[in-house]
């Protein structure tokens, strides 16, 4: 039974993210991808987390209302959309992470 509730719940994860990527046109999901880099900066409010991840060359940048934990060299599955932020005048593309957890 245990192994049964495994795939239904696997199933129904698909099926909540399926739904997702069809509502939201700009988001993309990536599965299994080594995190190169990870830096946790504090603000007043929130932890701005910014990760490289293997074969990309641009930020994910996600925020927590705490510290997370460290995820270098961890495999990771997210959801994202990629946007541009202005620094110092240049346009600079990063993806902002809707949703990560370890693969």
């Amino acid at each position: 039974m245990g192994v049964e509730n495994e795939v239904k719940t696997t199933r129904l994860k698909t099926k909540r993210l399926d739904k997702q990527l069809a509502e939201h046109r700009e988001l993309v999901h990536s599965s299994h991808k080594k995190v190169l880099s990870h830096v946790q900066r504090d603000t007043p409010e929130w932890w701005v987390n910014t990760l490289m991840i293997e074969g990309c060359d641009a930020p994910f940048k996600y925020k927590r209302q705490q510290k997370y934990q460290n995820m270098q060299g961890a495999y990771v599955d997210l959801t994202y959309y990629p946007d541009i932020e202005k620094v110092a005048g240049i346009d600079i593309e990063v993806m902002h992470v809707v949703k990560i957890n370890r693969s």
